[in-house]
């Protein structure tokens, strides 16, 4: 197939990391595969591997006529069989620049929108959703929420999100060992670690709070923030306030988390509404290790409370700590990490997510081609 990725730009996020893996994945499957993205912000343009052009429109404003005419002339000199869109921002530049025809899917990562001026916006991108001959969301939580309001394409599914099992496996204890004592972390100490982007939306204060109110337990609790963003400041402050700059880590942002998760007893994510389907959950347990995470999107689709982490209420910080509390034993730690891992192994793996989007793209491709045969004259070879 001829697939066309577009994206609205490659900055780290998780709906840019998803079409990546998809378009290299895709790509390793001989299938020729695309990349456009709208604004210029190349962040992930390491990452793409295999893809037969990568293109940015370089859009200097939200609806920028200069750049949908390059993505115009894109599709018409490529002839792509399917169009993914990554998003709304994206699903806007696809559709109004596809060609009569080509079938459009629209991947969309989102379930809240978090101010007036994004839900205006959805009221131009709600018949692009209509219009798109796939609308494909990533957990069945999302799914409800948005059929509910009315947010769909002419079919739609679930695809969940999958990570690579051989890439994010667990660290071998003794490389575990090692860096743990390399970053400071006595055998006793329980870390608990969140891998993001230091944003409002990821709420990283509720996990300074729940810290302190773990050490006064006697729980010894130390945090790893890895990642690097504009709450760092005010992260840096809350825990000065709570006397915990010692036990608080931020380690800038890293092109390869995994030995630092490896350091982790827990992972934590504390997302107040944005998170839908997080992959930062799904690689954590992929490494081993229990996550406690608020219940947000499709949080329970993942996580079961008790067996391989915990959930708790958005913004509870008592239930938080208290989840924190339940994994301070070492063993219970393990026996949750290893059924996360199982879990993953199970219901979550890249194989069994590319192995859906390839079905799907191919039933839409199938599509446009039975159409093309439709509209052939007669005699036509």
């Amino acid at each position: 197939m001829k697939l066309h990725f577009v994206t609205g730009s490659l900055v780290h996020g998780g709906a840019e990391r998803h079409a990546i893996t998809l378009v290299n994945r895709l790509s390793e499957r001989g299938h020729e595969c695309s990349l456009t993205y709208v604004k210029n912000d190349p962040s992930q343009l390491s990452r793409v591997r295999g893809a037969h052009a990568v293109e940015c429109l370089q859009a200097g404003k939200y609806l920028d006529v200069n750049a949908l005419g390059r993505l115009k002339n894109l599709f018409s000199l490529e002839r792509p069989d399917v169009i993914v869109a990554a998003n709304q921002y994206a699903l806007m530049y696809a559709t109004l620049a596809r060609p009569a025809g080509v079938p459009l899917a629209v991947v969309y990562h989102t379930t809240l929108l978090l101010s007036a001026k994004e839900w205006l916006q959805m009221l131009a991108y709600r018949p692009m959703f209509w219009a798109a001959d796939r609308t494909i969301f990533v957990c069945e939580a999302q799914r409800l929420h948005w059929l509910k309001r009315h947010l769909c394409g002419r079919r739609n599914q679930v695809i969940y999100n999958g990570v690579d099992t051989e890439y994010w496996k667990p660290v071998r204890p003794t490389d575990r060992e090692a860096l743990r004592s390399s970053l400071g972390y006595s055998p006793e100490d329980m870390v608990v670690g969140l891998s993001a982007v230091l944003r409002p939306e990821k709420n990283p204060l509720q996990l300074l709070d729940a810290a302190a109110r773990l050490r006064g337990q006697g729980i010894p609790a130390k945090l790893l923030f890895i990642g690097d963003g504009p709450m760092r400041p005010a992260i840096e402050a809350r825990a000065r306030a709570l006397a915990l700059s010692d036990a608080v880590c931020i380690t800038g942002l890293q092109q390869d988390v995994r030995p630092l998760l490896g350091a982790c007893d827990v992972v934590a994510l504390c997302s107040t509404a944005v998170e839908t389907f997080s992959l930062a959950a799904l690689e954590a347990m992929a490494l081993g290790l229990p996550v406690v995470h608020s219940n947000v999107g499709g949080a329970a689709e993942m996580v079961r409370p008790g067996r391989n982490g915990y959930l708790f209420p958005v913004g509870d910080t008592a239930a938080l700590t208290g989840r924190l509390a339940a994994l301070a034993d070492p063993a219970s730690r393990r026996r949750m990490g290893a059924r996360a891992r199982e879990v993953v192994e199970t219901r979550f793996t890249e194989r069994a997510m590319v192995d859906r989007y390839e079905v799907t793209l191919a039933e839409l491709a199938t599509t446009r081609s039975k159409h093309a045969n439709i509209r052939k004259p007669a005699g036509a070879h």
